[in-house]
């Protein structure tokens, strides 16, 4: 199919209205018109990754993180950005990004589904109407009540992680969470407003969960890549529903960090 039928198909999932003012989603690189047969499935757009479409044959990297985000003056190989877009080119490898309007309208959801949480609510919401409110994040409430230990634990195994940092009493009881995938400092406070017992995301700095703890507030930090490793099994699962005839392959990327 045509890249911009298949862009077509993407927008259904995550309307391009629910990116934020200061994202850059979409298509970055290549042609609506070229033909697309087969796409790789990753988080991040790096140097890896392209060498990794080349390899496997793909036509189009769709990726969670902008390659490109701010403004760039130039694109030439000698630069770490430009070499991967002429390469790219040179392949006639097509790049689409789903970023915060994935995050609004598709991650939030499934992070919430997948720890399977209660009645939930949209965290911080980035658009409403008369009709719904839509946002990053949930929060709502567990299962059952379990130590902030036991639910670390339960992290790892739903989201399939190897460690994750927590800081609070481990042995403190959580009810109410927030789930909020990626870099979630900017989430804490949403997070306390809620009453919430702990938040599950990702690159917590160590004053933000010093001052969290003194809030009451407990933090399991999965990482950046821990959580949003979803979106690649998301995307996989419904363009094979939605565009049968269209090949996907997971990306083998991991986390750009070794625990040692």
């Amino acid at each position: 199919m045509k890249c911009k039928d298949l862009i077509t198909k993407l927008l259904e999932v995550s309307p391009a209205m629910y990116s934020l003012e200061w994202d850059n989603s979409g298509l970055l690189v290549g042609d609506e018109e070229q033909e697309i047969s087969k796409v790789l499935l990753s988080v991040d757009v790096t140097e890896e990754v392209v060498e990794e479409a080349i390899r496997v044959g793909a036509d189009m990297i769709l990726a969670h993180h902008p390659l490109i985000f701010s403004k760039i003056n130039k694109v030439v190989a000698s630069d770490f950005l430009g070499k991967r877009i002429i390469k790219m080119i040179q392949n006639n490898i097509c790049c689409y990004c789903m970023h915060t309007n994935f995050d609004v309208m598709g991650m939030a959801d499934a992070a919430a589904d997948e720890l399977g949480l209660l009645h939930s609510e949209v965290l911080m919401v980035t658009y409403e109407d008369d009709i719904s409110k839509e946002g990053i994040g949930r929060f709502g409430f567990l299962k059952d009540i379990c130590s902030l230990r036991e639910l670390a634990e339960q992290v790892k195994q739903i989201f399939d992680i190897p460690n994750v940092t927590v800081y609070g009493d481990t042995e403190a009881k959580v009810a109410k969470a927030a789930i909020s995938t990626g870099s979630g400092k900017s989430m804490v406070k949403y997070a306390l407003q809620k009453d919430c017992d702990v938040i599950i995301t990702g690159d917590i700095d160590y004053h933000t969960a010093l001052d969290s703890i003194a809030q009451g507030l407990c933090i399991i930090d999965a990482g950046h890549f821990g959580l949003e490793k979803l979106f690649i099994t998301y995307m996989q699962e419904y363009l094979q529903r939605e565009v049968p005839g269209l090949s996907t392959v997971k990306s083998v990327q991991d986390e750009i960090g070794t625990v040692i």
